[in-house]
């Protein structure tokens, strides 16, 4: 089993910046991808970055330029860089492991950007 643990939310004013970090516990062998999805309140999960085992990312249109994802791979962890913060990145934040095909949860951590 992998276990993920996310750290870092919180609540921030707009235009301010947060931080996530999330550590991976357990059986990993061989790590296809990490990233961070959220989720808003009546809204579906959606994927924020990705970044896969050779290095290369993706983001989401709306968090490009904003948003830096990063991942070290001898501490099996990934963080979410997370500036210039709008009130619709209020979200739940939830780390994801995809592994042999299987994708592993954390328990996600709450983004809120309101002034």
């Amino acid at each position: 089993q992998v276990q993920l643990v996310e750290s870092g939310g919180g609540l921030v004013q707009p235009g301010g910046s947060l931080r996530l970090s999330c550590a991976a516990s357990g059986s990993i062998f061989s790590v296809n991808a990490m990233g961070w999805y959220r989720q808003a309140p009546g809204k579906q999960r959606e994927l924020v970055a990705v970044i896969i085992s050779g290095g290369a990312t993706y983001y989401e249109d709306s968090v490009k330029g904003r948003f830096t994802i990063s991942r070290d791979n001898g501490m099996n962890t990934v963080d979410l860089q997370m500036n210039s913060l709008k009130p619709e990145d209020t979200a739940v934040y939830y780390c994801n492991l995809n592994q042999y095909s299987e994708n592993y949860w954390g328990q996600g951590t709450q983004v809120t950007v309101s002034s």
